[in-house]
């Protein structure tokens, strides 16, 4: 470096012996508006997040002191006043500390809550009742047997013949049905159009309207009374039949609807066939919502009676043959049992009832289970 020439300039600390001094910041040009001053995060007041349990402590609590000072006897009175007091309290609450928009839909999001409590605490209570009633009764001896050479005042006896003729009845019944209805549904969808679409739609709706009833008196003047073939299962699954066929069509119509018309095009676009696009493509895409439509069919047609009680006629036997003689089913075995009346035909009946319901509700497990494999899977 020549002498006399300033060396290079170090980035030393400020205030050291040769450094830089700090750059003055460059007057803003005339007529600039100022910068603008950070604005303030603006939070809306909240409750914290104990007040809904501090209110429905308190709810309970005055709840439960009314009840006792009015002395009302019933729980269920004890709840309903804790319940106007805390749906008040909190109303009252919000709209003190957040303001009325938020205490009404806090308000809105309750009576919701109120609404879905109202409608499951009856079917709670149906079930705790049979549970309670029917558990004492259910075990290997009482699934295992019939009720052949039991009468009605004795205890003992079981509902093996009852539960038998039920899944045969029910199996057959699908045998029928789900063909029927599954390419009755791919037709309306798929292919469907004009006049004869507009009349099996027709008949589909009036056939999902028909009592239970009308459909076995309509099975039994063409069965047993001009056929003259007899009671049996099988009359009862054509009744029964006839109810589940337009639970099919309507559930898997609904279903088919729901799958994007691009996927048919597409595969339209590649050169394959309707028939195998519906299919390969179609059908396998809304399987899962098929089966659920399927499950939810047989656990309807699995509580019916009346097709049952004119077709089937009962029997305390086991018979294994669903084509000849008579059969039993377990609502007709409910049926029968109560209409003894004595303590324990009620206990039997309160048992194949408690039988029943976890029918119904295994198939109603599997129809979701089926839904879960076979639907889409989520994205990420």
């Amino acid at each position: 470096m020549p002498p006399g020439e300033p060396g290079p300039t170090r980035d030393l600390p400020a205030g050291a012996p040769g450094a830089r001094p700090p750059a003055a910041p460059s007057p803003a040009p005339p007529g600039a508006a100022p910068p603008p001053a950070p604005r303030p995060v603006l939070r809306p007041p909240r409750l914290p997040r104990w007040s809904l349990a501090a209110l429905l402590t308190g709810s309970l609590a005055v709840g439960t002191a009314a009840g006792l000072i009015c002395r009302l006897s019933s729980h269920l009175q004890w709840g309903l006043i804790a319940a106007a007091v805390f749906v008040a309290a909190t109303f009252g609450l919000t709209a003190r500390v957040e303001g009325r928009r938020r205490a009404a839909d806090r308000l809105a999001a309750l009576l919701v809550w109120a609404c879905f409590a109202v409608a499951v605490l009856p079917l709670a209570a149906l079930v705790g009742e049979t549970v309670a009633r029917g558990a004492p009764g259910v075990d290997g001896y009482f699934l295992t047997h019939s009720m052949n050479g039991v009468l009605s005042w004795q205890h003992g006896g079981g509902v093996y013949h009852a539960l038998l003729g039920t899944l045969e009845q029910v199996l057959l019944a699908s045998l029928l049905a789900l063909p029927v209805g599954l390419l009755t549904a791919v037709y309306l969808v798929e292919y469907g159009r004009g006049r004869l679409a507009a009349v099996v739609t027709f008949f589909v709706d009036v056939m999902a309207g028909i009592p239970s009833i009308v459909a076995g008196l309509f099975v039994l003047s063409l069965w047993i009374t001009i056929l003259d073939l007899g009671y049996s299962g099988l009359a009862g699954s054509l009744a029964l039949a006839l109810l589940m066929t337009p639970i099919v069509v309507r559930s898997t119509e609904e279903m088919l609807r729901l799958v994007p018309n691009e996927l048919r095009e597409a595969a339209l676009a590649l050169g394959v066939p309707k028939w195998r696009t519906t299919l390969r493509v179609v059908l396998p895409t809304c399987a899962g919502g098929i089966a659920t439509g399927v499950m939810l069919a047989l656990a309807r047609i699995a509580g019916e009676t009346a097709p049952i009680l004119l077709l089937v006629f009962g029997t305390n036997m086991i018979n294994r043959d669903p084509f000849h003689g008579a059969q039993s089913s377990l609502p007709l075995y409910v049926y029968e049992q109560w209409s003894f009346g004595t303590e324990p035909a009620y206990e039997r009946a309160w048992a194949a009832a408690l039988v029943l319901i976890a029918l119904v509700m295994l198939l109603n497990l599997l129809a979701r289970a089926l839904a879960r494999w076979k639907g889409p899977r989520p994205g990420p």
